[in-house]
């Protein structure tokens, strides 16, 4: 089971929920620059945005859970963090970050508390991400939060706010 929540020192990550569409909305899912390298447009309506939440939400917290990033002081939805358990020995992870809130250590305080409670599991041996070559930042949010570069996946992903076609990408992970 993937547990309900996780505490950093400026962060709390609890389940994704519906009441969260209208933050997610406004925060950063209809950022152009925000969604650029993830695989879903920016969305045009609320309505976009309860769809996902409701494909999140559906998921069985076994096998998938979808976070909202709270700010521990007052309170706002800074992003989200996907945790998702394809195998019995792994985890794979992606992230989202409002842009008032990068360059601030937030994402790679929650990648790092996540990857250390995840090497503590018994039975889970590895969790990675990947990053599309060019987002120079995410690189470095896994860097940081000690994951290793393992390689380049080529035409990996389609990132459908760069082009059609799937992009290279960067794989990361940190095992033990």
């Amino acid at each position: 089971m993937l547990p309900d929540r996780f505490e950093t020192t400026r962060l709390i990550l609890r389940p994704i929920a519906p009441d969260d569409a209208p933050a997610i909305f406004t925060g950063y899912a209809q950022d152009p620059e925000v969604v650029r390298f993830l695989i879903w447009r920016p969305h045009q309506d609320l309505a976009e945005t309860q769809a996902y939440i409701a494909g999140c939400t559906a998921a069985p917290a076994d096998r998938s859970r979808t976070y909202a990033l709270i700010g521990r002081g007052d309170g706002p939805l800074l992003g989200a963090f996907a945790l998702r358990r394809p195998e019995p020995h792994r985890l794979d992870c992606g992230y989202v970050l409002a842009r008032p809130y990068w360059g601030h250590g937030l994402m790679t305080e929650t990648l790092a508390e996540i990857a250390r409670w995840a090497m503590r599991q018994d039975g889970i041996w590895r969790i990675g991400a990947v990053c599309d070559t060019e987002n120079l930042a995410s690189a470095r949010v896994m860097e940081k939060a000690g994951l290793e570069r393992e390689g380049l996946l080529w035409r990996w992903i389609i990132h459908p706010n760069v082009g059609s076609e799937p992009r290279d990408c960067f794989s990361y992970a940190m095992v033990r």
